[in-house]
C-alpha cells in the first residue's frame, strides 16, 4: 500500500472541512442542542432500573450520535467528487481502490472524530466525570466506531449518483440507527422484534463501549464491542473497496 496516495486523499478530505466553517458550527451546535434540550427534557424521566441519572445516561449516546450523523455525512463528498470529475482522475491515477477507499475513510473518520471530542470534552458541564485514561479510551473507540460510520455513508455515496438520492438515503440510514443504538433509551426496554436490528447495528456496540468507559454501565463486555467494532469495519471497508470497483 502507497502512504503517500493515503496520506494525500486523507489530507484533501481533511482541507474541505476546515474550509466549511458553516456545516462544522452547525453539527456541533446541533450536539449541544440535542444535549441540553432532549436531555433537559426527559431529565424527570425514571426509567426502570436505570442506574445513573437521565442525563449522564444520555451523554455517551450524544457523543454517539455526532459521529454518527458527521461520519455518513463524510460520503458527500464522493458525490462532489463524482459532479465535478474528480473522481475520474482519482480511479485512474495508480492509487488503488483500497488505498482510495482508506484515505477517504481516515479522513472521514478524522473530521468525526474532530466534532465528537469537542463534545465529549463539554461532558464535565452536564455532570460527567472525565479522567485522562477514560477520555483517550473512549477516542479509540470512536475512531473504530467511525471507521464503520464512514465506510457506510462511502457506500451509499458510490451507489447514488445525485445529491438528493443521498441525502434521501442519509435520512434512512442515520435515524433508525440512531433511535435503535440505545443512544436515547436503554436497548434492553426496546420492544423485542427490534433486537434483530440493534444487534447488527455498529453504532449499538460504539455507544454501549462508551457508556462503559464513560458512566460504567453497558450491555455487553467492553471487549466484546470492541471486537464487534473491528469486525464491522473491517467488513465494512471491504465492501467500500468492492463498491468502489463496481462503480468502474
Amino acid at each position: 500500500m502507497r502512504v503517500r496516495a493515503v496520506k494525500t486523499i486523507w489530507l484533501r478530505e481533511v482541507k474541505v472541512y476546515y474550509r466549511d466553517k458553516g456545516s462544522r458550527i452547525s453539527s456541533i451546535a446541533r450536539s449541544i442542542l440535542w444535549l441540553l434540550v432532549f436531555g433537559g427534557g426527559f431529565g424527570a424521566a425514571r426509567f426502570q432500573g436505570l442506574q445513573v441519572g437521565y442525563q449522564e445516561f444520555l451523554f455517551p449516546g450524544i457523543v454517539a450520535m455526532s459521529l454518527l450523523f458527521t461520519s455518513i455525512r463524510s460520503g458527500i463528498s464522493v458525490i462532489w467528487d463524482k459532479e465535478f470529475g474528480f473522481m475520474k482522475e482519482i480511479l485512474v491515477s495508480p492509487a488503488s481502490r483500497f488505498e482510495i477507499m482508506a484515505g477517504k475513510v481516515l479522513g472521514g473518520s478524522t473530521i468525526a472524530m474532530t466534532e465528537a471530542i469537542i463534545i465529549l470534552l463539554l461532558g464535565p458541564f452536564v455532570g460527567a466525570k472525565l479522567t485522562v485514561s477514560n477520555v483517550i479510551i473512549s477516542i479509540a473507540i470512536m475512531f473504530l466506531t467511525s471507521l464503520s460510520l464512514v465506510s457506510i455513508g462511502l457506500i451509499a455515496s458510490s451507489i447514488m449518483k445525485t445529491f438528493e438520492g443521498f441525502n434521501t438515503i442519509m435520512t434512512f440510514l442515520i435515524m433508525p440507527m440512531f433511535f435503535l443504538s440505545g443512544a436515547l433509551f436503554p436497548v434492553d426496554k426496546m420492544p423485542s422484534w427490534m433486537a434483530p436490528v440493534v444487534a447488527i447495528n455498529p453504532l449499538t456496540y460504539g455507544v454501549d463501549a462508551m457508556r462503559w468507559t464513560l458512566v460504567g454501565i453497558g450491555n455487553h463486555d467492553i471487549l466484546t464491542d470492541i471486537g464487534i467494532l473491528a469486525v464491522a469495519a473491517l467488513a465494512t471497508m471491504s465492501l467500500g473497496v468492492r463498491a468502489f470497483n463496481s462503480r468502474e
